[in-house]
């Protein structure tokens, strides 16, 4: 047996295909239900109550083929009602079971088979036409779709974020319906992207005044678990419309059920009409049972033929009505463009401008939803609309992430700035704007990044990092960032992607851009003009740039420090760094270059140049830094060089020389005439010794010569009174020479990876050196006298937290920390 559930299951379910039922076919349901009740009247009738009544004829038994009642068929029962009497009141010798007898058979052989059965064909013909207007409801190819699509449209209706969303909108639209029609228009654009806005929209929307806009009352709370539903519920409908709009099987489905339909009417409606005057009171029945009975032919009356005739009219009206509703329909299906649908008038009711007109079985299955209620088509587009999906992310984001939490996050970045991280967000969180105190931002893969007006409330925001965070900012916004803005760091995947608002920030000092130029602009790299950033002192690019941007010369009567990191990517045309006049710091990293370009030696101002992984193998053009007076720094690190020259000398106010990861064996003697030097990273090449002229450089605080061949040190090197860094890890050195007591400003010594065996006494007058700052195998430190490392521990106590103040970065960083990993491999 069939469980009672799944009938009330059946019947929850069934109501919901309401609202693919246009009118049409809903008149059709009574219609059919009215032609199945006549069937069902005849059928009871006609199992119940129908029969026939036979007499019989008072001719000859001979006489076979003359038909009785001839004359009242042609003349009708009224005028011979008296004959019949008359005839009636003959003695027939027939008993009650002949009359039965005759009275089935002449049922069954004289009675026409459409006055006999026309009651169990109005039922077939009837479930017939119910069944074609059900049919695309159960069909395979079809139900699946129809359920999905109704499924989603009930919860889109019923969901507390539709009313919210319409609710906002009417409120918008009361307030002010010409700047409710300003935002929908500014709401669709953002919702395309920066790159569809086109320029005369941000020249029209630059132009005009800036108005306040107010957030409108909230009208409904939505609580979390009803924003997750709303959320799933665009997903749904994302991914039903990608799905259904790619074909129309439903469309084509309905047309062949009515083309079906308008056909069986046809054909019902002609064999009807040909076989409805069948249906007769009188009826003669020529039988031959003479052999039974003696009479061979009888006159019959049927008894419910009046009754069948008007039902059968009756029928064929309601076909009639039925077949013309068909014929509407048809004329529908075909004058109508049903592929397509269009939301303008949703669009100019809601303000939504952003909701996508529709096509093939979704327009289809929308335009019979709108011949039942057209509200179901208006609360189901705000699920269609990228605008209404923003703000409903926004919610969401509002509610998971509170101005308490947010404020959890905050700490101080490098620079000192109070700094708010957030990385991989469906958006922004409104609370953000919250946080006043708030000196940087930092948004990392952040997809959907829209800086709404509360964005001035970051009064003290100076710093801004977009990693792969698309943004989007309104004129309002602009206007703030352009006075307050200090620092700003674009990370994307190619160039063209950065927002164009960033080259307007005329109070902008620092410009961090990372991405790379498409192959069509590779060769003749370009950015948006960096004219108006008249503030503008540090650029840094990484990118693959084929050459020198040309923006660059737009700053170059302001630009401080210029940093291009190419990836590998060769670097040409460098003259145009001749124009830099006042540029202090320039970083060429990783730009493949072999030579030290030319171009370089013009910068007078120049304090720092790096040129860090490239691939330079002779630095003989070392010499042009003599024009260069006020060069201090010069990083030549990660290259290929072999040797030093000999004209190194020429640097006598260099400060700061790295030439680590290289392929040197040799120092010249000459470098100990660099007498203004205070550090010198020569670690990681493949040096065997030191020249004695190192400790020439009274001035030497910082002397990394880790990761080399080292076996033994000079003793001169220790006349460098002033030093108070010495790396000397991972070398061969089998001793240390007793002198190096004699280093007093030595706050850390670096031994490990060597072949000592013991360390000298005199480490124990480096007044300078605690345990923290001696790094060396722990075997070599116990085996120094007790009272060095009890000093060491002591003053470790005292002042250890000191140790190796004012270490330069780049020592630290590169040096030291490098050491230490390799050294533990």
């Amino acid at each position: 047996m069939i469980p009672v559930a799944e009938f009330k299951q059946f019947a929850e379910h069934q109501p919901n295909f309401k609202v693919l039922k246009p009118w049409w076919d809903v008149l059709a349901e009574y219609l059919t239900v009215a032609m199945l009740m006549i069937g069902v009247f005849g059928c009871t009738l006609q199992v119940t109550q129908d029969k026939i009544i036979c007499l019989p004829s008072h001719g000859p038994r001979e006489n076979l083929s003359e038909a009785p009642c001839r004359q009242l068929l042609l003349q009708g029962v009224s005028e011979h009602v008296g004959d019949l009497q008359e005839l009636s009141g003959l003695r027939n010798n027939l008993d009650l079971q002949q009359y039965s007898f005759i009275n089935q058979l002449c049922y069954e052989t004289a009675l026409h088979w459409y006055a006999k059965y026309f009651p169990y064909l109005v039922v077939i013909h009837t479930l017939n036409f119910m069944v074609c207007t059900s049919f695309w409801f159960k069909f395979p190819g079809t139900s699946s779709k129809i359920e999905h699509f109704i499924s989603i449209l009930g919860k889109c209706f019923d969901s507390p974020w539709t009313t919210r969303a319409l609710s906002e909108v009417s409120g918008e639209n009361h307030k002010d319906p010409a700047a409710a029609g300003r935002a929908t228009v500014t709401m669709a654009a953002a919702a395309a992207g920066p790159g569809k806005a086109g320029e005369g929209e941000k020249e029209k929307m630059l132009a005009e005044p800036e108005k306040v806009v107010t957030e409108p009352p909230a009208v409904t709370l939505l609580d979390k678990k009803e924003g997750e539903q709303a959320k799933a519920l665009f997903e749904k409908v994302k991914k039903f419309r990608m799905h259904v709009e790619e074909g129309d099987i439903l469309y084509t489905m309905y047309i062949r059920q009515t083309v079906l339909k308008v056909c069986k009417f046809l054909a019902i409606l002609v064999y009807n009409l040909v076989y409805v005057g069948k249906i007769s009171f009188l009826v003669a029945c020529t039988v031959d049972t003479s052999e039974v009975t003696g009479y061979a032919s009888f006159c019959c009356s049927h008894t419910k033929a009046h009754l069948f005739s008007k039902l059968a009219f009756c029928y064929i009206c309601f076909v009639c009505v039925y077949g013309i509703i068909c014929f509407y329909t048809l004329f529908w299906l075909f004058h109508r463009p049903l592929k397509e649908y269009s939301f303008r008038s949703v669009r100019e009711e809601t303000g939504m401008g952003d909701i996508p007109d529709v096509k093939n079985d979704f327009a289809f299955m929308l335009h019979l939803i709108d011949q039942y209620d057209s509200l179901y088509s208006k609360r189901f587009a705000v699920f269609l609309s990228e605008v209404s999906e923003s703000r409903l992310k926004q919610l969401n984001l509002n509610h998971e992430w509170t101005t308490e939490k947010l404020r959890q996050k905050l700490q101080r970045n490098a620079c000192g700035r109070l700094e708010l991280a957030l990385c991989m967000l469906p958006g922004l969180p409104d609370t953000v704007f919250e946080l006043s105190e708030v000196e940087a931002l930092r948004l990392e893969a952040i997809c959907d990044v829209t800086f709404p007006p509360g964005l001035s409330q970051l009064v003290h925001l100076q710093e801004i990092s977009l990693l792969h965070s698309p943004a989007r900012l309104p004129f309002s916004s602009q206007i703030f960032l352009r006075d307050h803005l200090k620092v700003i760091r674009v990370k994307c995947e190619e160039l063209r992607e950065v927002p164009l608002w960033v080259f307007g920030l005329r109070s902008l000092e620092e410009l961090h851009l990372e991405g790379v130029f498409p192959p069509e602009l590779a060769r003749a790299a370009t950015l948006e003009s960096l004219r108006e950033l008249k503030q503008l002192k540090v650029l840094s690019l990484r990118s693959n740039a084929g050459k020198v941007p040309a923006s660059v010369t737009d700053v170059a009567s302001h630009l401080q420090r210029l940093s291009l990191h190419n990836d590998g990517a060769r670097l040409l045309a460098l003259n145009s760094l001749k124009k830099l006049a006042v540029l202090r710091e320039l970083e060429l990293v990783a730009c493949g270059l072999e030579r030290i370009p030319h171009a370089v030696f013009s910068l007078s101002a120049l304090q720092e140049l790096d040129l860090k992984d490239n691939h330079l193998r002779s630095i003989e053009e070392i010499l042009s830094f003599q024009h260069c007076r006020k060069l201090v720094t010069l990083r030549l690190w990660h290259n290929q060089i072999a040797y030093v020259p000999e004209h190194v000398r020429k640097l006598r106010g260099l400060e700061q020389l790295y030439l680590s990861h290289n392929k040197l064996e040799t120092l010249p003697t000459q470098l100990g005439m660099c007498s203004g030097l205070r550090l010198l990273d020569i670690s990681h090449n493949g040096l065997h010794s030191l020249p004695a002229e190192l400790g020439l450089l009274q001035n030497l605080q910082h002397l990394a010569v880790s990761y080399n061949a080292l076996e033994l040190l000079p003793d001169e090197l220790f006349f460098c009174r002033k030093l108070r860094t010495l790396l000397l890890g991972y070398n061969n050195l089998s001793q240390l020479s007793p002198q190096v007591g004699a280093l007093g400003a030595l706050s850390r010594l670096e031994l490990k990876g060597n072949r000592l065996e013991a360390l000298p006494e005199e480490l124990g007058n480096c007044g300078g050196l605690k345990k923290s700052g001696l790094l060396v195998e722990d075997t070599l430190y116990e085996g120094l006298p007790a009272e060095v490392r009890d000093r060491m521990e002591v003053e470790r106590s005292q002042g250890g937290a000191g140790c190796g103040r004012g270490l330069p970065d780049a020592i630290t960083l590169e040096s030291l920390l490098l050491s230490s990993r390799e050294g533990a491999k």
